[in-house]
């Protein structure tokens, strides 16, 4: 078989870690639009996926508002609208890197996706349902359950009511300019970005505005920080995304001829936007700035390359590091935690030279 033959069509798959509940990673080392395309968008699942159909959808809006309401798929649909390019990262992503190790899924570096979500702004359903002063925070109830320590649940997670009103948090109903895929969230689906992918609820079904804090096992439970094994003290919740990158190419320990070679890849941010990406390849004793491809986007991932010139039987190690607008960068060793989340750690690879 000739790869070269135009004929066959050569393309990247997910990459499986369970099919039950279902869990995988994009080919993220493959990508290299602002759009994952959908088949490849990595899942990430507590429960089975649920059976739903549009006919007789609708969202619910209850709990301390003035007007409790229920609105069908086909209005809401039909309601102002704002489209948002966002980056979503499972709070576990690369979890496998974590030392010592932590249970969970070992995620590698493709519990991530870029895609572009069209969907009403929650700020505009909160006013029509009219939100009491005593508010406090907003929870959002998906489709998707399960039993999970011997009680049969809902997947569900609360936003604070001020992240809940910003502009860019929206009750989306198409992804990549498609109906949302039943795999990722269809017919509804939260998008919060910059927040790691756990607040974006999907199967959303209700979402209740309430006057007290939200103690869901996802969100005291599961998607917390916790730096001690033995207690829960210095806990802190899962939130915004934190600053990261990827080497896509080349691939870790990968064997190439001497020459001149191209490193590339991806890095990303939750809050501001990513302003510079360095490269090191004598283990963190000198770093030279990458160059960065396009103009850095909120939300949204930038490509970085840096071409060098390698050397003929030599192994090197090669370290990139991203910083952002709010002055965050990728450390050299992560901030670890019992249960794995928000692994940001200078992205590293070896590689042979010939």
């Amino acid at each position: 078989m000739n790869p070269n033959d135009p004929f066959i069509k050569i393309k990247p798959y997910l990459t499986t870690h369970s099919l039950f509940p279902e869990n995988q990673e994009a080919p993220i080392h493959f990508l290299e639009n602002s759009e994952t395309p959908t088949g490849l968008t990595y899942r990430r699942n507590h429960f089975p996926f649920p059976a739903l159909s549009t006919k007789s959808y609708y969202l619910t809006i209850t709990g301390s508002v003035k007007n409790p309401i229920s609105i069908p798929y086909n209005q809401i649909i039909t309601m102002p609208s704002r489209t948002v390019t966002s980056v979503l990262e499972c709070s576990g992503n690369k979890r496998a890197h974590f030392e010592p190790k932590v249970f969970g899924e070992q995620w590698n570096d493709g519990a991530i996706s870029q895609g572009t979500w069209k969907g009403v702004p929650l700020f505009y359903l909160l006013q029509i349902a009219g939100i009491q002063d005593s508010a406090r925070e907003v929870v959002f109830e998906g489709n998707d359950s399960g039993v999970k320590k011997g009680q049969h649940v809902h997947f569900a997670r609360s936003l604070p009511l001020k992240k809940a009103m910003e502009h860019d948090c929206i009750v989306a109903w198409e992804h990549n300019h498609k109906p949302i895929s039943s795999k990722h969230g269809f017919p509804f689906r939260l998008i919060v970005p910059g927040w790691y992918g756990m607040a974006s609820v999907k199967w959303l079904k209700t979402i209740r505005v309430v006057d007290h804090p939200f103690t869901g096992p996802f969100q005291t439970d599961d998607y917390v920080y916790y730096p001690h094994k033995n207690n829960n003290e210095e806990a802190v919740p899962v939130t915004v995304s934190h600053v990261n990158s990827i080497i896509q190419q080349p691939r870790d320990r990968q064997i190439l001829q001497s020459g001149q070679h191209e490193i590339k890849g991806l890095a990303w941010t939750g809050e501001g936007v990513v302003t510079f990406v360095e490269v090191s390849l004598d283990d963190s004793e000198t770093w030279k700035p990458a160059n960065l491809h396009g103009q850095p986007l909120q939300y949204q991932w930038i490509m970085w390359s840096y071409s060098f010139l390698f050397e003929k039987n030599r192994e090197y190690s090669i370290k990139v590091r991203a910083y952002d607008s709010n002055g965050h960068f990728q450390p050299e060793i992560a901030f670890w935690n019992w249960k794995g989340y928000g692994y940001n750690a200078v992205s590293q690879i070896k590689i042979k030279i010939e």
